[in-house]
């Protein structure tokens, strides 16, 4: 028997550098970079997700049975980085759909406006299928984005919103 390490095996490198560790106040959220559907929005959150532009952001938008909205640094669902605005990546309906734990790019009216703020949806939700950005999804921990406060009225806006205590691509953490 030999005493030297088993190396690590290149799908186990491309899996950790297509996956995001979301800390919520109640557990870790991981989260599957989905880069053949969105390469230059993958890219984009891990960029900030490296540099911890996520952390102690709030989700300023909750709405129940829809999904959860943050990456907000304001808090206020019109900040966002410095960096520039992404161009639209819409996924067709028949390769992904918005469904509980997809991971989608928020925009507005604009669909070249995504920039830093994202949701995870708590369901299915067909009217968003191919008019927004598909960019990962939540293979495990769905049960603490679950727990996510939840904001008031048809706007889903809250009061005292939980935050992201940080997120990391897991090749980083």
């Amino acid at each position: 028997m030999s005493d030297e390490t088993q190396p690590v095996a290149p799908a186990d490198d491309a899996k950790a550098a297509n996956t995001l560790l979301l800390e919520l106040k109640d557990g870790t959220v991981t989260i599957e970079l989905l880069p053949d559907l969105a390469p230059k929005h993958c890219e984009r959150i891990k960029a900030l997700a490296t540099e911890g532009f996520y952390d102690n952001t709030p989700f300023h938008r909750v709405i129940e049975g829809f999904m959860a909205q943050g990456g907000d640094p304001t808090g206020t669902g019109t900040g966002g980085s410095q960096l520039p605005d992404l161009p639209a990546e819409f996924t067709p309906a028949a390769r992904a759909r918005f469904l509980r734990g997809t991971c989608g790019m928020a925009r507005t009216q604009n669909p070249n406006s995504a920039n830093s703020q994202f949701f995870i949806m708590f369901g299915p939700y067909p009217s968003l299928d191919g008019q927004y950005t598909i960019w990962g999804r939540v293979t495990s921990g769905m049960e603490h984005v679950d727990k996510i406060k939840r904001g008031a009225g048809g706007s889903g806006m809250v009061q005292n919103p939980d935050r992201i205590v940080k997120m990391r691509p897991a090749d980083a953490a």
